[in-house]
């Protein structure tokens, strides 16, 4: 009968055409569930920004790809002929070798390509905008050396006492010329040294001047890398070593340097501040190179090499 309750099937309360039914339980439950966040717009298909997008990766997939772009940022960049040369000649290790197309070539390139070719050293063929774009608008010549990032090690590696001879390492506080740097490195090859030690800021790295410099002493040497310097140097004197520091202004002059025959760090300081305060502080002496009133200091990388003279000849005189 008509507005029977008990009838079959639902009825809508009162006489609203609108509402819920009456027992409808859960019919509607699973179209009032979301259906989640809305999708970006990139991953719509109707979307324009989805088309754009799609249009962009067709793009990349096509277009080649520029490995010599990259290329600098692997590494550093030697550039010009005479500077690769010597590069090459004195065992830099290298990645590559550009040569611009239809160079002019002359005696410096042919040995350059020559030297490559022997060290297995990649050459690949460059066009000069490329250069241009490499070198940085520093003249290249046509011809361009990529070195690989140096390789450091811990300053703990530097702490060997199985090492030949009695140890002597460097340490650098403050200089920031990467010259002196390789020139330091190679006094400490010829000196029988074990290594250099540089902070991770404000100091020079081993950059490719610095491998040109050390005339090859780089790859015999190795340079540690060290985060705090001071805290560097107290771990050294846990270990044994003493720790001198090189000031014009010192408590014991070179060659009246008793810890000569003693594991030794040697820190050399900057040429303008000298060494710093906390480094200073934490040397067991510092060390004064005598010289003629006339002359106010020493570069650094002299001072070092005349200290690490005296130390092998103190030390050969008293083996």
């Amino acid at each position: 009968m008509p507005g029977n309750s008990s009838r079959r099937g639902a009825v809508r309360k009162g006489n609203s055409r609108k509402g819920p039914l009456v027992g409808s339980g859960g019919q509607r439950r699973r179209s009032l569930e979301g259906k989640g966040p809305t999708p970006k717009a990139a991953e719509r298909p109707n979307h324009k920004a989805y088309k754009a997008a799609r249009k962009t990766d067709a793009t990349q997939k096509s277009a080649p790809r520029r490995t010599t772009k990259s290329a600098k940022s692997s590494g550093e960049l030697i550039v010009g002929r005479n500077s690769v040369l010597e590069a090459l000649r004195v065992g830099i290790p290298a990645t590559a070798l550009y040569v611009a197309g239809r160079i002019d070539s002359d005696d410096r390139v042919k040995e350059s390509l020559k030297l490559a070719a022997d060290n297995l050293i990649p050459i690949m063929e460059a066009q000069r905008p490329e250069l241009d774009r490499l070198a940085d608008g520093t003249p290249h010549q046509g011809l361009a050396l990529q070195v690989p990032p140096y390789d450091y090690v811990h300053p703990d590696d530097l702490v060997n006492p199985e090492a030949p001879g009695t140890q002597l390492v460097v340490a650098l506080d403050g200089i920031t010329d990467p010259r002196n740097l390789g020139a330091i490195l190679r006094s400490v090859a010829a000196f029988g040294g074990h290594g250099v030690i540089v902070p991770e800021r404000r100091s020079a790295g081993m950059t490719a001047a610095a491998w040109k410099t050390s005339a090859g002493a780089a790859a015999r040497v190795p340079v540690a890398l060290a985060g705090n310097l001071t805290r560097t140097l107290s771990d050294f004197r846990k270990a044994g070593f003493f720790v001198i520091g090189l000031d014009m202004d010192g408590d014991v002059e070179l060659p009246g340097l008793e810890l000569a025959t003693e594991p030794l760090v040697i820190v050399v300081g900057s040429e303008g501040k000298g060494l710093s305060r906390l480094v200073r502080e934490t040397c067991d002496q510092i060390v004064s190179v005598p010289m003629s009133s006339s002359v106010e200091s020493l570069n650094a990388s002299v001072a070092a090499s005349v200290t690490l003279y005296e130390v092998a000849r103190l030390r050969a005189t008293n083996s």
